[in-house]
């Protein structure tokens, strides 16, 4: 088995079309060019990435990979297509999170855009990509957050020529809004009340009633506060009306909520190379510091959860670019790359900054910029919280009530993904089916951690139909959320176990992986036995499903000499 992690060195996704393989290529050769000194340094002195965004337009990068077949204007080589862009986030990620963001909140901006049946804004925006430039996305708001109910941008009719309202407000936290040329902003009218009057409009930063304010943060990323004073949206402005817009707000966050966990695995695997380079090398009270047992437990159980991480978001990929009107389990995928892959990129780097220690603050290293923002990707896109409490919603059916599907094969294919922009309401998450999850446990049933995993997550399902949260409870979010870090691992392991054949893990390496699910998974019986509102029959059986893994030291060293393998595999350039 090869390096399982991205090199730089050696990149190159076969599977990938021709041109999608020059134009990452690209992109990495651009970012080992200008060096790691000049990267870190950037980052310390919180230098604009302006430089690589002039790289980007150059090369027609964002175009091409952000513009659907049906806005390309007859280029063959113009899609939105999920596989490659998740590519490249998890290559933008391993150089820094500012060039993600970049990136990041141009897939946002566009969402409301390409969802739209505004024909001019479309075509619009494919000139403004083809031209080098990026977009902006208007949801968030300071006072509100995220939550589009509450919003306080204000659009007052006019009817004057062509302008249709005159929009008042403030927009928090929005990436891009110094150069954006097109920002979506969602509002509401001042002259219907409920969902009737949502708009979603787009608007330009370079505008004179568009006043940018700050950069809410210090560090590359702009991340823009701005105000609307008396801005004219026109008739060609409209976006979404309605419940329309409501569902184009969430539709949008759909799509990009997932590149957070391509984000999150690529700082880590830039992370990873560092320090099993630095602590292999390393002496200490006479002995090389990975000959101590804690380090190479965390080495392992950090490689075993970075490995789980990219099988897991890899397999949702699948799901997402064949989904359809009639196929929507992407509904629980995507929110699961965003609130649990990302979590999982925190306890990596947790682990790692254990062994590394003072080396994770120097400031020569990519270490430490990856450990300041690792934390940044499980709060963006929604909470974490906000994300279980979604994936809660179809715990019922997933467990319960499985469906027929097609099977769905590996989707490197140059396809455009056209059905993101037609995903329709956002309702009705509690009516999505999936197919029986226990067929990949069983399939997997020689492998002892495996097998043993799904012992407890059967537990689960026996809990739910034997103990479930009482009414009380149901109203107990903070109860809930336990539950669903257990439901979370369920799903995780069946994913992982899909790629795994997929992907030709070797047995050693899979089993490492389950050892760490289940011990997450008595983790959080634990907690759910300590819960205040949990019951008796809730609390004997939390204990009565802790689990120990499946020792086996053999095992365990197989895994840590792959692991090793990695010592001086990548560094990046001076």
């Amino acid at each position: 088995m090869g390096e399982l992690l991205l090199n730089p060195h050696d990149y190159d996704p076969k599977d990938l079309d021709p041109n999608t393989r020059r134009l990452l290529r690209a992109t990495i050769d651009w970012f080992e060019a200008r060096g790691k000194r000049r990267l870190l340094q950037d980052d310390l002195h919180a230098v604009w990435t302006g430089d690589f965004l002039d790289f980007a337009g150059h090369e027609k990068l964002f175009a091409t990979f952000l513009t659907p077949a049906a806005e390309s204007d007859g280029d063959p080589n113009k899609r939105w297509d999920a596989a490659r862009n998740a590519a490249l986030s998890e290559i933008l990620g391993f150089y820094g999170l500012a060039y993600w963001y970049l990136w990041q909140v141009t897939v946002l901006g566009l969402g409301p855009i390409w969802m739209s049946a505004n024909a001019a804004a479309r075509k619009h925006a494919a000139e403004q990509l083809d031209a080098g430039g990026v977009m902006a996305f208007g949801l968030s708001e300071r006072d509100h957050g995220a939550d589009v109910y509450s919003t306080d941008m204000l659009l007052t009719p006019e009817g004057s020529g062509d302008v249709a309202f005159r929009a008042n407000g403030t927009k928090y936290y929005i990436g891009n809004g110094n150069v954006a040329g097109m920002v979506s902003v969602f509002g509401r009218r001042t002259d219907i009340e409920g969902a009737d009057g949502y708009v979603f409009f787009v608007v330009d930063s370079r505008h004179l009633h568009y006043r940018l304010i700050d950069n809410v943060v210090h560090g590359q990323m702009y991340v823009s506060t701005f105000a609307l004073r008396d801005y004219p949206v026109r008739v060609q402005d409209v976006l979404h009306t309605g419940p329309d817009a409501f569902s184009a707000a969430l539709n949008t966050v759909n799509v990009g909520k997932f590149n957070l966990c391509t984000a999150s695995i690529g700082m880590c695997e830039h992370a990873f190379y560092e320090a099993i380079t630095h602590a292999h090398n390393r002496v200490l009270y006479g002995k090389r510091v990975t000959d101590f047992p804690h380090v190479r437990a965390n080495f392992v159980d950090a490689y075993a959860r970075l490995i789980a991480m990219k099988l897991f978001s890899a397999r949702a990929v699948d799901y997402f670019r064949s989904a359809g009107p009639e196929d929507r389990r992407y509904l629980l995928f995507n929110p699961m790359t965003k609130a649990k892959v990302t979590s999982e990129g925190e306890t990596v780097m947790a682990l790692l900054h254990d062994v590394v220690a003072a080396k994770g603050y120097e400031k020569d290293t990519y270490f430490r910029e990856a450990a300041e923002l690792i934390g940044t990707l499980p709060k963006l896109e929604g909470t974490v919280h906000v994300n279980v409490a979604l994936i809660l919603k179809f715990m019922p059916n997933y467990l319960f009530n499985p469906a027929e599907y097609p099977d769905v094969g590996t989707r490197d294919d140059d396809a455009d993904d056209e059905f993101f922009w037609k995903q329709g309401p956002a309702r009705g998450s509690g009516k999505v089916q999936f197919h029986d999850w226990t067929r990949a446990y069983a399939d997997h049933a020689d492998i002892p951690n495996v097998a043993r995993f799904h012992e407890q997550a059967l537990a689960l399902r026996e809990l739910l139909a034997t103990a479930g949260p009482d009414e009380q409870q149901l109203a107990d979010l903070d109860f809930l959320l336990t539950l669903g870090h257990l439901f979370e691992l369920v799903v995780y392991g069946q994913l992982i176990l899909e790629q795994v054949d997929i992907a030709a893990i070797d047995r050693d390496l899979v089993e490492q992986i389950f050892d760490v699910l289940i011990r997450d998974f008595s983790g959080h019986t634990v907690a759910l036995h300590g819960k205040p509102s949990s019951t008796e029959a809730q609390q004997e059986w939390a204990l009565g499903v802790i689990r120990k893994p499946v020792v086996d030291a053999g095992r365990f060293e197989r895994v840590w000499q792959q692991v090793v393998e990695y010592d001086g595999a990548y560094e990046m350039r001076g």
